[in-house]
């Protein structure tokens, strides 16, 4: 019986010293872990934390917006920083837009090239020192052919030198909560530098703005067109603009470093999308990310835009003011974008103030309405003063008193 026993131990001694792996096999494993290089390594454990997208995308980081409350749709690595390649050209589109908007800029003002613009390279124009253009025109080679040179010229025409534009961009990003970003220049060229980046949530953020502006859809919406009397052709490097149903735009961009990346941009009724796309391997793959965003977006949600009954919104007692009481101007509502089947469940909530102190300022916040599902804030609208309130004195105060007495 003992040595039945014995040799049945013998027996699973055995079997196990067959089943277990040898240091040897250890080793293998540690050696094809050491071989991996340390960026692969890093980026498969990155993967493994970046929330998945609903519809598969090959880049490095992607986003969808709605363009009109900024609400995440669809995202992953939003705040990766990355190169943008001649994306980046959205925020030179975006300050020219609104130094039309201060008067400071016409279309038809002319641009004298400097050497610094007719000398930058990748996509361009081919423009000459001495060269004039107006600003229709390098906006028409910037936002459509993504020429760098031209997008250069605007710059320096509108900041004074390069150097000064590039100030200005980075400034406008700090000011639109871009803390992703740094721009070097304001092309997108990344062959002399690390250090322009943005990612894929301050894109969508800068894209959003530029949208704002409805002079820019003259641009990013047009195919083919032409400048030099026809000699020299125009084709966006969009091809998005030629295919898609319902785009607006909005830029794109490629260079070793970053891959081809695009914003792309997309209005169908009340509902306009955003679609990032940065560090796609070919030009075919940033299209199909988009476009399989876009599809999805427009799929599974809707705009609606709320009915704000002024009945809702009472006047404002002024303790102490010139006027008794202040009526709250009605904001302006945009679309909220909810989840088709959703739009039943969408809830107004006005909080407004019951008295404010004299003096009031115009433009003084008295409330808010705030639109919400399932108790997610979806929209918020400030309620503010038509006008300004002065404090009542101490004269007008005895007046009023002997007068309420009086009756």
């Amino acid at each position: 019986m003992l040595k039945n026993f014995r040799r049945l131990c013998c027996a699973l001694l055995a079997l196990c010293l067959i089943l277990l792996p040898t240091s040897g096999a250890f080793a293998d494993v540690g050696a094809a872990d050491e071989a991996l290089p340390a960026a692969v390594k890093a980026t498969a454990a990155d993967e493994k934390t970046k929330p998945a997208l609903p519809v598969p995308v090959n880049a490095k980081a992607a986003l969808l917006m709605d363009a009109s409350g900024g609400q995440i749709l669809a995202q992953t690595g939003a705040h990766e920083k990355l190169f943008p390649a001649s994306v980046t050209k959205i925020m030179p589109l975006l300050l020219v837009m609104e130094a039309f908007d201060r008067g400071e800029l016409q279309l038809t003002d002319t641009v004298k090239v400097s050497a610094d613009a007719a000398k930058k390279g990748g996509s361009q124009i081919w423009l000459k020192e001495g060269e004039t253009m107006t600003v229709d025109e390098l906006l028409r080679a910037a936002a459509i052919y993504s020429a760098n040179d031209a997008c250069t010229a605007l710059g320096e025409h509108l900041a004074g030198s390069e150097e000064a534009f590039v100030a200005a961009l980075n400034r406008r990003a700090k000011e639109l909560g871009m803390n992703d970003t740094n721009f070097v220049n304001g092309t997108g060229l990344d062959d002399t530098t690390d250090e322009h980046l943005t990612s894929a949530y301050d894109v969508a953020v800068m894209s959003r703005e530029l949208l704002k502006h409805p002079l820019i859809l003259n641009y990013t919406t047009v195919w083919m067109d032409s400048l030099r009397g026809g000699a020299t052709q125009l084709v966006n490097t969009n091809k998005l603009v030629r295919t898609y149903p319902g785009i607006t735009g909005l830029k794109t961009g490629t260079t070793n470093k970053a891959g081809c990346c695009v914003s792309a941009s997309a209005k169908r009724d009340d509902l306009q999308l955003i679609a990032v796309v940065l560090g796609s391997p070919t030009s075919n793959d940033r299209f199909d990310g988009a476009k399989a965003l876009l599809n999805w977006g427009f799929a599974n949600y809707a705009a609606l835009t709320p009915k704000l009954d002024p009945a809702l919104v009472p006047p404002v007692a002024v303790l102490r003011g010139t006027e008794e009481t202040i009526q709250p101007v009605l904001p302006q509502i945009a679309p909220v974008v909810l989840k088709k089947g959703e739009e039943g469940k969408l809830q107004q909530e006005i909080q407004l103030a019951v008295d404010v102190q004299a003096p009031v300022e115009e433009g003084q916040a008295l409330g808010k309405v705030i639109y919400s599902i399932g108790g997610k804030a979806l929209a918020e609208y400030p309620l503010t003063a038509p006008e300004s309130v002065g404090k009542m004195t101490f004269g007008e105060m005895f007046r009023r008193l002997l007068g309420a007495l009086g009756k």
